[in-house]
């Protein structure tokens, strides 16, 4: 009964691009605990869920658990062991190829240093590279 109620102020909620931020019903907002409106967004909007579940993290934990890290390749490498090779699995958008040039320049290394993108039947050429490196320590 209570939805039944306000009924257009749901499917304006249903109808909004950004559902997850539009305000409850005065009676809704003021009962539902932040999770409980997480519960709500799911039900109501799932193409919504994902911002909503930022925004709560953020809210309830901090911002610094929703924010990716900056990369430092020296940190990365400074973490890996010469027996396992440091591997980068990209996104789109992005291309730590530069920060690895100039690192291995300032290490010293940018002779032995290799790089291919994964792609098209690379894999077993990749494989041979991984190989070579291993036995002459390259990069």
């Amino acid at each position: 009964k209570a939805f039944e109620r306000h009924l257009p102020h749901f499917r304006k909620i249903y109808d909004s691009i950004e559902a997850d931020k539009e305000p409850l019903p005065e009676e809704w907002d003021g009962r539902l605990t932040p999770l409980e409106r997480l519960c709500f967004i799911r039900a109501m909007r799932m193409d919504c869920l994902n911002s909503a579940v930022v925004a709560f993290i953020s809210d309830e934990i901090g911002q610094k658990f929703v924010e990716p890290p900056t990369f430092d390749i020296a940190k990365s490498f400074a973490d890996s062991v010469n027996t396992t090779p440091l591997i980068f699995i990209l996104s789109p958008g992005t291309d730590p190829v530069s920060d690895v040039i100039t690192f291995a320049e300032k290490m010293g290394v940018a002779k032995r240093f290799e790089s291919i993108s994964l792609g098209q039947g690379q894999g077993p050429k990749a494989t041979k590279m991984i190989e070579n490196a291993q036995g002459s320590g390259g990069w």
